[in-house]
């Protein structure tokens, strides 16, 4: 229903930040790594949203990059993470740290999260990596996708299994990893490509 909201930042406090759109304050839920990033009070924002519709209440949720909103709704996809944990998750971890993690078996760090166990963490992991098995049994390879194959640079293989584990396709990850310098370490060729994934759109 809403793209995103730009207006003035009327307020902030944990885990929500208000928007003034035109006279009207849209409360928004949103992550720790969001709220850093904003900009002081009464400046322009704009943050993209995902309305969550409950029985007894409609929720907004709002996130500075569309990246980490994609992140969130992967993230709330997997049984047993409500948005709470969703949010706390990407209130420890920014989208690039979440792929990485999830790409190397990293059960361990997503349960720095508040209210993120060890179970619950395992299952994140193993439903994250199957997007990457999907892509590997695709018969695609890293050679197909990135110009001269993962020799090239193993941090952009990196790079894009991470971003197919984020949800974005083989394709897709590989054109935006590959317009990158090869030389970048891995964290910063998938914050690069979130935030080209962000500006197309």
């Amino acid at each position: 229903m809403f793209y995103s909201l730009t207006g003035k930042l009327a307020h902030t406090e944990p885990g929500m930040a208000v928007i003034d759109v035109g006279g009207v304050a849209f409360k928004c839920f949103t992550s720790m790594n969001t709220l850093r990033n904003l900009p002081a009070l009464g400046e322009k924002a704009t943050l993209y949203t995902l309305l969550n519709v409950r029985e007894d209440a409609l929720d907004l949720f709002g996130f500075l990059t569309q990246g980490e909103l994609n992140c969130f709704k992967l993230l709330t996809a997997i049984s047993g993470v409500g948005p709470k944990a969703g949010l706390a998750i990407l209130s420890e971890m920014a989208p690039e740290t979440v792929a990485l993690s999830a790409a190397a078996g990293d059960a361990k760090r997503f349960t720095k999260a508040s209210g993120v166990g060890p179970k619950l963490a395992q299952r994140i992991v193993l439903e994250l990596k199957d997007k990457v098995k999907s892509f590997s049994s695709s018969g695609l390879s890293m050679e197909d996708v990135i110009p001269g194959g993962p020799s090239a640079s193993g941090n952009m293989a990196q790079a894009v299994e991470a971003l197919v584990t984020l949800g974005y396709s083989p394709s897709d990850a590989a054109a935006a990893v590959g317009r990158l310098e090869d030389g970048l370490p891995v964290e910063e060729l998938i914050r690069l490509a979130l935030k080209s994934f962000g500006s197309m759109r």
